[in-house]
């Protein structure tokens, strides 16, 4: 599936500063990248980079003495996904997990999974196959945690929005994370490019190791979950985070876009079709 993709960031600058961001698609077996540009202006100093064991492309922007800052991406992506049959799936014992695996069961910053466990095992410990076991976890997030905006910030945590029941996306991914790994299912944070998203925005949702292949889910229900553009995967949003500021930069504009491509036929994979189907946007490990 072919979506085109785009970033319009605008920042103001008191003083020198050093942002890092986060916008660019990723380049992964499931992502092709058939074309994209990056344009600044004025002309910084700006370079790119990809931490070790991660695909996640980061940009490092020096403001020097300028005062405003206008950021454009853009870029033209081959999606793939894969699908599976929900009830055939088995739970993979911890004893099996690969390395590069095992740190997404572990308690991080925003998911204190360790802090949550015993409501995990209440609500969810009776449930058998992993892949039901997930879905009721996101039924259960969107049924009780409000979607509002601005009801938190970026110190929020899985704990401070299981108690305050409100949060955007970012928090209902932190909430799924935290509570499948007290589950012991593998699970980590995923921000993207949304397709037909409202209000058009960049997106997190989280993903589950299940069944041998990373399986994309969303208690916000907002997104479909075979049009999104993956940009970053981390233990949490302190790993993918979409811009980091490191100085005095304030974003005062910010516009984002995800078009299905040209001669494109799109059939929304929603939660109806869970129960019977998951959607890996990544192949097997």
């Amino acid at each position: 599936m072919l979506f085109h993709v785009s970033a319009a960031l605008d920042y103001a600058v008191k003083f020198p500063s050093t942002l890092i961001l986060n916008i660019h698609a990723q380049r992964n077996p499931s992502q092709t990248i058939l074309d994209e540009q990056l344009t600044i202006e004025p002309p910084v100093k700006v370079s790119e980079f990809t931490p070790d064991a991660s695909d996640n492309r980061f940009i490092r922007l020096e403001t020097g003495k300028h005062k405003r800052l206008s950021i454009r991406y853009r870029a033209s992506v081959e999606c793939d996904f894969q699908t599976y049959h929900a009830r055939s799936v088995e739970a993979t014992p911890v004893s099996e997990l690969s390395g590069s695996t095992i740190p997404f069961l572990f308690p991080s910053r925003y998911c204190q999974s360790d802090r949550l466990a015993r409501l995990a095992w209440d609500l969810f410990g009776q449930v058998e196959n992993p892949h039901k076991k997930v879905v009721a976890i996101t039924d259960w997030i969107h049924d009780n945690v409000e979607y509002l905006l601005g009801s938190t910030n970026s110190e929020t945590s899985a704990y401070d929005t299981v108690t305050q029941r409100t949060g955007v996306c970012r928090d209902f991914a932190h909430l799924g994370i935290a509570l499948c790994r007290a589950l012991n299912i593998p699970a980590r944070y995923f921000s993207g490019y949304a397709y037909q998203l409202e209000p058009p925005d960049f997106h997190a949702c989280f993903e589950c190791f299940i069944g041998g292949s990373w399986v994309i889910f969303d208690a916000t229900r907002l997104a479909h979950l075979n049009a999104l553009v993956r940009i970053g995967t981390g233990r949490d949003a302190a790993d993918a985070a979409v811009a980091s500021i490191f100085g005095s930069a304030r974003c005062v504009q910010m516009k984002v876009e995800c078009e299905l491509g040209e001669g494109q036929k799109f059939a929304p994979i929603g939660r109806r079709h869970l129960n019977k189907a998951g959607v890996a946007l990544a192949p097997a490990e």
